[in-house]
């Protein structure tokens, strides 16, 4: 049980809660980041992680059904306002260091969760532990276009999750952009912690080499907030919606093209009143949690380094530079590029088919250009693998097949777009095995490389990433 930690009455004993894989939202960036880098140091692939949504069956039905079965599936895995209260943040630390193998590990990546994170970790032989992780709990008589209720609800619930757990900043987001109806059905939550918890202290004093480097990754980008009470804060949009902050107000041509889409009306959207500057968005970390590794690593001898993203496809680029560096050393061609999108990821199918990764963080047409602009000035590729995931809503700012296949036609030879991806794009689902199914199709190419020096990966990042604004320090 973690210090401070209060017991609520109507639980059994002291330290009891909800287990971890109840609490954290499936499929969440974290969750998904987790499962693949804990696999991928096992030798194993995806091939088991994620379930097909309840829309991949609905692809050419009208919106309003797609968007009740949504709303049921959703209805049936959200936190409901008692079990809110039985949220055990300690112990859902425990889970994500329960899923990796007992072994010592030469470093370990602690952060903001990326893709890019997932291809990092296994290159180093290392752990990733996320510095948050999201909640998904119920709206009873929620509307997607009220945010100011939603702020209302999320208070409430706020007040029953902080109650036992101190140590977490709730950051609030109701963004109809990224969630479609979702966001009128349930309350997004991502708890991020405020100091190191336990089971992350004993990770890495039990599982770390002697002077094994902790490395930390910082998202810094910032949107409005409103600093709703102490520990809760609300967020309207996200940077990954591929909006701006000022595409959420009541005016805006966007606003009513997505609400229309999620079943709102922007006649009735009434935001919060934001007066306060943008603060870090809902993947940022809290300073007390870095303060508190830099104090672990101190009091432990152990180097600590910092690496800072503005943008997804700063640390995209890097990572994907760094694999073609590091496989070329290797004696292999490192000319084949698979690129990844949100959950469609899978590390080891990429390490063991000598695969050069990079990862979009959505289907918006920014990322997409990002990945676009990176490939107009790298050298060339003789093959190109696309893996869009449809977001499962509709959007005005999300890139069309049309963009995602101009990606592939990056390829010198083989230009290939993910048939099953794209089928029912972008309102579709599609699960995280999908992309295990499609590398395991790609050749082999052993063996493995040596996994790379932490100082090596890090000398690529700054070389590959000091452009893009990626900084290491």
């Amino acid at each position: 049980m973690e210090p401070g930690r209060t017991v609520r009455p109507g639980l059994t004993a002291a330290g009891a809660g909800m287990a971890g894989d109840r609490v954290v939202a499936a499929g969440s960036t974290a969750r998904t980041l987790v499962a693949a880098i804990a696999r991928a140091l096992r030798g194993s692939d995806c091939a088991d992680l994620g379930h097909a949504g309840p829309v991949s069956r609905f692809a050419g039905t009208p919106d309003p059904v797609r968007r009740a079965a949504a709303i049921r599936s959703a209805g049936r895995i959200a936190l409901t306002a008692g079990q809110a209260a039985e949220v055990d943040a300690g112990r859902v630390a425990r889970w994500f260091v329960d899923q990796y193998p007992r072994q010592r590990y030469p470093g370990v990546l602690l952060g903001s969760p990326h893709g890019g994170v997932a291809h990092l970790a296994v290159a180093l032989g290392m752990p990733w532990l996320p510095a948050g992780f999201e909640m998904i709990a119920h709206w009873p008589q929620g509307a997607v276009d009220r945010p100011s209720a939603a702020l209302d609800h999320g208070a409430a619930l706020a007040g029953r999750l902080l109650a036992g757990n101190p140590d977490l900043h709730l950051r609030q987001v109701h963004c109809p952009a990224s969630r479609g109806a979702l966001a009128g059905a349930t309350v997004a939550l991502t708890g991020r912690w405020q100091a190191l918890p336990a089971a992350y202290r004993s990770f890495l004093a039990e599982r770390l080499a002697p002077g094994a480097p902790v490395l930390v990754l910082r998202d810094t980008r910032t949107w409005p907030v409103v600093d709703a009470a102490d520990g809760h804060s609300f967020q309207l949009g996200c940077p990954a919606s591929g909006l701006n902050p000022v595409d959420f107000h009541p005016d805006s041509h966007a606003l009513r093209q997505v609400l229309r889409s999620a079943g709102g009306d922007s006649a009735h959207w009434d935001p919060p009143e934001i007066s306060a500057p943008p603060a870090a968005a809902e993947h940022g970390v809290e300073s007390g949690f870095d303060d508190c590794v830099r104090d672990w690593t101190v009091r432990h001898g152990h180097p600590v380094h910092r690496i800072l993203v503005p943008a997804p496809e700063a640390l995209s680029a890097a990572t994907a530079d760094m694999y073609r560096r590091w496989l070329r050393a290797a004696g292999k061609t490192g000319d084949r590029l698979v690129v990844e999108c949100g959950r469609l990821l899978d590390p080891w199918q990429v390490l063991r088919a000598g695969l050069v990764p990079y990862w979009c963080e959505n289907a918006t047409r920014r990322s997409v250009e990002q990945v676009e602009w990176w490939l107009a000035g790298s050298e060339s590729f003789t093959s190109v693998d696309v893996l869009p995931e449809p977001p499962g809503v509709r959007s005005p700012a999300l890139a069309g097949l049309p963009q995602w296949l101009a990606v592939a036609g990056f390829g010198r030879r083989r230009r290939a777009l993910d048939r099953a991806s794209a089928r029912g794009y972008p309102v579709t689902s599609v699960p995280t095995r999908r992309a295990t199914e499609v590398l395991r199709a790609q050749p082999y190419d052993l063996p493995r490389p040596v996994p790379l020096a932490t100082s090596e990966a890090l000398a690529a990042l700054r070389d590959g990433g000091g452009h893009h604004g990626l900084l290491i320090c």
